[in-house]
């Protein structure tokens, strides 16, 4: 393995440690913030105020950073597919700290993440030398990528605008979707600022570039975007779960848009393309195993009952029927028990 492919090896698999621990930190941090305000699912922002969510960006950031600079010295195809290491890290962390059960059939899901991971990295395609910002603006703005942003950003806006007041609290896949297909842009993007600085550290400056700015502001946007639904992912299902299914999404729309934009396919022998196909066959089906042994998120105590009115006691009589007792009604037949709502607090 080259110098640079090794250094990309080893920050990745640091980025997934750190990407993985992030994603338990911020799920406690998450917990304590929507026990005393509005949860992040309803659309509250008292993490923000969390000192724990924000131990988690930090460990986030720090992972994000070093993953960043793998994919300046490594190829897309070796940084991306090692994300799956993060599934691992995020699914025992969650099991030990969370409580959330990882059995069996979640281990064998952790297992052929990992299998059809390393597949894809024995096998992935060569990525395209590139030299300079301008020339990955040509790869950008050529017709088939264009219609792949402009139908992403399409899909995104109709996630966003229709099927989150609707179907956000119930499927995981309308907040997993939004921030797999910006993290597809987002990739691109990032891949356009590693090159610039490597070229600007080697001494051809890509500052006054300003193709460089725009992958920058798109990177930001797509990246802010990612942080809001990962955080209300996170916060309304279940992290052994959302964890899988973000990385397999992420990476076959990351694959996707690196095929259009850099045509990696391009020369490919059936064998080598069938290989990959396979391993992200078996990456998928680990997430669908991972999906299918989901825990339901157990709902508080105090929330189940919080509809009842305190001036309401309920009657139990002993033939079994059931009747609700205000504080001034003075008749009481023969009853078995009254329950009032404290009773459930």
């Amino acid at each position: 393995m080259y110098t640079g492919n090794l250094l990309g090896f080893g920050l990745a698999v640091s980025s997934s440690a750190f990407i993985g621990s992030s994603f338990i930190i911020k799920k406690k941090g998450l917990q304590r913030a929507g026990a005393c305000g509005t949860r992040a699912r309803s659309g509250g922002y008292g993490y923000l105020l969390e000192p724990l969510w924000w131990i988690g960006m930090l460990t986030m950031v720090v992972g994000e950073f070093a993953n960043f600079i793998a994919y300046i010295y490594a190829p897309a195809v070796l940084v991306t597919p090692l994300g799956a290491l993060s599934i691992i890290v995020s699914a025992v962390l969650a099991h030990f700290l969370l409580n959330e059960k990882l059995r069996r059939m979640g281990i064998l899901g952790c297992v052929l993440c990992i299998v059809g991971s390393t597949v894809i990295v024995l096998h992935a395609p060569a990525e395209h030398s590139i030299s300079s910002v301008e020339e990955i603006w040509d790869l950008a703005t050529q017709p088939t990528f264009l219609l792949y942003t402009a139908s992403a950003i399409a899909v995104v806006m109709v996630l966003v605008l229709y099927c989150e007041p609707r179907y956000g609290q119930t499927n995981m896949l309308v907040y997993i979707g939004v921030c797999s297909i910006n993290g597809s842009l987002t990739v691109m993007s990032v891949k356009a600022i590693g090159i610039a600085i490597k070229l600007t550290l080697e001494g051809s400056s890509q500052v006054a570039s300003y193709q460089t700015w725009i992958f920058v502001m798109v990177a930001v946007t797509c990246i802010i975007t990612q942080l809001n639904y990962l955080n209300k992912a996170l916060d309304t299902f279940n992290t052994a779960v959302v964890s899988p299914i973000y990385y397999a999404m992420f990476t076959s729309f990351t694959i996707l848009a690196s095929a259009i934009m850099f045509k990696d396919w391009s020369g490919q022998s059936a064998s080598t393309i069938i290989s990959v196909l396979c391993g992200f066959m078996t990456v998928l089906s680990g997430t669908m195993i991972l999906h299918s042994t989901r825990e339901p998120d157990q709902q508080p105590v105090s929330d189940m009952y919080s509809s009842l009115s305190p001036q309401i006691s309920w009657i139990v009589h002993a033939n079994g029927e059931i009747w609700k007792h205000k504080d001034n009604d003075e008749s009481c037949p023969e009853v078995v028990a009254i329950i009032q709502p404290d009773h459930f607090k």
